[in-house]
């Protein structure tokens, strides 16, 4: 994986228009294996075998595209208490 510009924990959510995939990433590190779970769906994992990423193909026929633009994160506060 290249450097995705992700601190170790970091999570990033980005888009590709061009492959209309989704992927978001958990942490920032080399792609040792993946698993296709649902047609389209995909799940990456460490050496750990630990998820460290989903990419959905296909998204904005999923979602809708105005659904992708519109990503809420909601209870991040949580986190931190």
């Amino acid at each position: 994986m290249t450097n995705l510009g992700l601190k170790d924990n970091t999570m990033k959510i980005e888009y590709s228009k061009k492959a209309d995939a989704l992927y978001v990433y958990f942490k920032e590190k080399f792609v040792s294996s993946s698993r296709e779970i649902e047609e389209g769906i995909v799940l990456d994992f460490d050496e750990n075998n630990q998820i460290i990423g989903i990419e959905i193909l296909d998204a904005s026929e999923r979602f809708g595209k105005s659904n992708i633009a519109n990503i809420n994160i909601e209870n991040l506060a949580e986190v931190l208490e």
